[in-house]
């Protein structure tokens, strides 16, 4: 019988066996899962604002509640500016995760149905793990790939299916913030190897506000507003739910887990906003979604086990 110890540094930090690291990665997972949770959400919580917003309000909007949250946080918490060589790297997940693809998506959805903008998400994994090797120099197994490759064609193939194969404008818009996502994520969870997730995250929207608060002005001048209870439930979810909180827990499971495994978390996330879509904006789902959900899982449950 093996016994675990724990020390304690001279910095205060825990150190201990195996055990703890093998917790570690439960609630890293764990972390990832919820995280993956609140972006299904993001789709039908956009449909919801656009109900009173215009695209670029709601994307402006969003961005600046979400970072004076964050700026909040930073600010009462006196968390010390970053160090100058991580700046680069929050530049691009605000790029990529707080302007591109808020901003592509909602475009998207205007003539989109939450059903179709959910191929993006169905690819965003296979991307994410690709950007990773390429920019963090993971090297995944080959069973962890195949496992990937599959999973992605099936999320593909059923969404693809529900909105009728047709490639649209909303299409391109869709790619374009595949690809900038993956890279905001990519970078992302390299970072919040060396800070915390929330942290990163937070930053990032901070960084944007000189282009968020005068766009914010321009947008609402130029686009007509009707608040409703839809339109401001939804911005708040965006803005609180899925800009931060739903940042906050997926950067930190990342960084517990790696990128390629959570990045394989989100095969999920396609089949979760249909269902989201039903409950609450009413969208026909087809009985093909719970087989596609079983091949999904077995998928996700594959590359959990990989080793890189």
């Amino acid at each position: 019988m093996t016994v675990q110890s724990s020390a304690t540094t001279p910095t205060g930090i825990a150190v201990s066996g195996p055990a703890t690291a093998s917790g570690g990665k439960s609630s890293g997972t764990l972390l990832a899962a919820l995280g993956v949770v609140a972006f299904s959400l993001t789709f039908p919580a956009t449909s919801w604002g656009l109900d009173g917003f215009g695209p670029w309000s709601l994307v402006a909007v969003r961005s600046v509640l979400a970072a004076l949250i964050a700026g909040g946080c930073l600010l009462g918490l006196r968390v010390p500016l970053p160090e100058r060589r991580h700046w680069f790297g929050l530049a691009v997940v605000a790029a990529g995760v707080v302007l591109g693809f808020p901003l592509l998506t909602t475009l998207a959805l205007q003539t989109s149905t939450t059903a179709h903008a959910a191929v993006v998400v169905g690819l965003l994994p296979l991307t994410t793990a690709l950007l990773s090797a390429l920019r963090i120099g993971t090297r995944p197994s080959r069973t962890f790939w195949i496992a990937a490759l599959a999973g992605a064609a099936a999320v593909v193939a059923f969404t693809v299916q529900q909105s009728g194969g047709a490639l649209t404008t909303a299409d391109a818009y869709l790619f374009a913030a595949l690809l900038v996502c993956a890279a905001g994520y990519t970078e992302g969870g390299r970072l919040a190897r060396v800070m915390p997730g929330w942290q990163v995250i937070g930053w990032a929207l901070v960084l944007c506000l000189p282009l968020t608060v005068p766009a914010t002005a321009l947008a609402l001048t130029q686009e007509p507003v009707h608040l409703t209870a839809h339109s401001v439930a939804g911005l708040l979810w965006v803005a609180a739910g899925s800009q931060f909180l739903g940042l906050v827990v997926w950067y930190r499971g990342m960084a517990a887990i790696g990128v390629p495994k959570a990045s394989q978390l989100q095969l999920a996330q396609p089949l979760l906003t249909l269902v989201w879509s039903v409950l609450l904006l009413g969208e026909h789902l087809t009985v093909a979604a719970p087989l596609t959900a079983a091949a999904v899982l077995v998928c996700i449950a594959v590359t959990q086990r990989s080793r890189g």
